[in-house]
């Protein structure tokens, strides 16, 4: 009878703890980054009440005639949620973040390459709610930095890329997605 107890009460445990593992993560994508040919896609883990770690990935291929943008990037962050109960995934939060994005930007008709990577980083204040159903909602902005390395692999003597990938910049998105 103790053994039977003994392994009832196990099994409890284990479950009980499987149930509350449950609660602590979410994955998210980003639909707004659909419009420009991006899938970007995020995972979100609780690493203590009120603080959880995310990391997101995202991949573009944008063509527009013999104009070729495709890339790749990964950013990390570390999330405290404040106010309130300051409880994970619901709530107001702020969240330092660093970012790594590698890009080919290529010109079929003139036979032209150009790359190029970033290392930034930034902070970003958000609102993120889990509803009862699992449904998760996520919208979030703040600063970014950018360090650029360019690769110039054009016949070219220059391939000139301008706007917004140097230096200070905007980093906004809207995520929705489920908790489990």
């Amino acid at each position: 009878m103790k053994r039977s107890f003994l392994l009832l009460a196990a099994a409890a445990l284990a479950f009980s703890s499987k149930a509350q593992d449950i609660q602590k993560n979410a994955i998210k994508i980003n639909p707004m980054s659909l419009l420009v040919k991006t899938g970007n896609i995020s995972y979100e883990r609780e690493v203590k009440e009120g603080q959880t770690f995310q990391v997101g990935a995202f991949y573009t291929g944008l063509s527009i005639s013999d104009f070729k943008y495709a890339g790749y990037g990964i950013t990390p962050e570390y999330r405290f949620y404040f106010g309130g109960q300051k409880q994970s995934f619901n709530g107001g939060y702020v969240a330092p973040f660093v970012r790594y994005q590698n890009f080919t930007i290529s010109d079929k008709e003139s036979d032209n390459e150009a790359g190029f990577s970033t290392i930034g980083g930034g902070a970003i204040v958000g609102w993120e709610k889990r509803y009862k159903s699992g449904f998760v909602l996520d919208i979030f902005a703040g600063p970014s930095y950018n360090n650029v390395n360019f690769k110039n692999k054009a016949k070219e003597d220059e391939f000139e890329i301008k706007g917004g990938i140097k230096g200070f910049g905007l980093r906004t998105g809207i995520a929705i997605g489920f908790g489990f």
